[in-house]
């Protein structure tokens, strides 16, 4: 788990070079693509401050990123940016999950929602290429906990969910999950795409792959499993050390990531990795116009926001990356020693930046004075989340904590 960092002159000329390798409208005579730089009247090209501004050059500049550049063919219009995307995602299939020399695919989404439909539309392709299964006879598995790209994903594809609960204080997986997928296989379900979570929305909650491994493997299932990372992928490989959700488990298919979380970058910017071979049952053959065709599931996408993730993790490194988290961690673990000091009762995986705190335990004022995020936006709420962010200040958890002790106390 180790990348360099790059000095603001180092990434500057990387992206700088990288868009003078791309297409130039200005500089060829581009008769066929439906495409150009930003319209000049509102956004100027020539702008002083664009000289030391890599990425909003690159917006200007407006790379279209259609196709999956860690494949063989893309539009070589604009391989120079493309690179970089394709850089970014052998850095994060290496160097935060574990994947080994072997190469990977992926692409940089337009959120974690897409990524985790991609992953879902390109596992039930495989089964229906290599098994010849039907869409009835494929199992769409995610936890009550789990996103809700995973039921919408379920509803496009026309995929029957199933459902897995999990305890209410520990947020684990109950082991009511293995009876139901068992009943699933015996009401003829063959084959299973698996979905767990690193990082859940609403609790920061990870899921523990052994006992699902464990149960579908004594059924003897056919299954793959994809791990939605979109929040806790940039902060649990960091974290916990000994994480067992990396490409180094064989069952484990893909991930997916969402940069405009913790990595702060702009909306736009989720990344779905997969292992090699995988991303070919996406392809759209129909796709005849596009150079190399295309396996993504939005098409053309941002070559400017691919390039934004690739600056704000060669601005860190590694080393800068850790140090991050640990500071985020830092802060978590003092508000919930104070929670626990005032008998409050809360949710929180020792390894994420997630508080979850029981709404009998707060006052749903101060919960709205302090914008915190319930798990339903019906009248009763259960839960109420604290999210400890870059602009979350230690000033504002102990002035929350003042008036959660004095609620309390009255």
């Amino acid at each position: 788990m180790y990348w360099d960092s790059y000095s603001h002159k180092e990434i500057k000329q990387t992206v700088f070079e990288a868009l003078e390798q791309n297409l130039d409208y200005r500089q060829k005579p581009v008769l066929g693509l439906p495409a150009s730089f930003l319209d000049t009247e509102v956004f100027y090209h020539d702008a002083p401050f664009l000289s030391e501004a890599p990425f909003l050059s690159a917006m200007i500049a407006n790379p279209n990123h259609i196709g999956c550049h860690t494949l063989n063919e893309s539009e070589s219009a604009f391989e120079g940016t493309q690179k970089i995307e394709a850089e970014l995602i052998d850095l994060c299939t290496k160097e935060i999950f574990g994947g080994s020399d072997e190469s990977y695919d992926g692409y940089v989404a337009s959120g974690g929602t897409e990524a985790n439909i991609q992953a879902i539309w390109v596992l039930k392709r495989y089964y229906e290429k290599e098994f010849e299964a039907k869409p009835h006879e494929i199992a769409l598995v995610y936890t009550e906990d789990a996103h809700y790209s995973m039921p919408k994903a379920g509803s496009l594809l026309s995929l029957d969910s199933l459902v897995l609960p999990v305890d209410n204080e520990s947020r684990e997986i109950s082991n009511e999950a293995s009876i139901r997928l068992k009943n699933a296989h015996n009401d003829g379900k063959r084959y299973f795409i698996i979905v767990l979570n690193m990082g859940t929305t609403m609790f920061g909650s990870i899921d523990d792959i052994d006992p699902v491994t464990d149960w579908v493997d004594e059924l003897n299932l056919n299954y793959k499993i994809h791990i939605d990372g979109a929040f806790g992928g940039f902060i649990y490989p960091f974290s916990d050390q000994d994480s067992k959700l990396t490409f180094n488990h064989p069952k484990i298919n893909s991930f997916t990531l969402d940069g405009h979380k913790m990595l702060q970058s702009p909306y736009g910017t989720g990344i779905y990795l997969t292992r090699k071979g995988f991303m070919d049952y996406a392809l759209t053959e129909e796709a005849n116009y596009v150079k190399g065709k295309d396996y993504t599931l939005v098409g053309s996408r941002s070559g400017a926001n691919a390039i934004a993730v690739w600056m704000i993790m060669r601005t860190y490194g590694s080393e800068g990356w850790k140090m991050k988290i640990n500071k985020l961690l830092e802060k978590t673990n003092r508000l919930c020693d104070q929670l626990t000091d005032a008998g409050i009762e809360h949710y929180r995986n020792p390894f994420m930046n997630i508080v979850t705190i029981k709404s009998s335990q707060i006052d749903p004022q101060l919960a709205n004075e302090f914008m915190l995020v319930p798990d339903t936006h019906d009248e009763n709420p259960n839960w109420y989340k604290i999210v400890v962010m870059d602009h979350v200040t230690q000033g504002q958890l102990d002035r929350f904590m003042m008036q959660v002790k004095s609620a309390v106390s009255a």
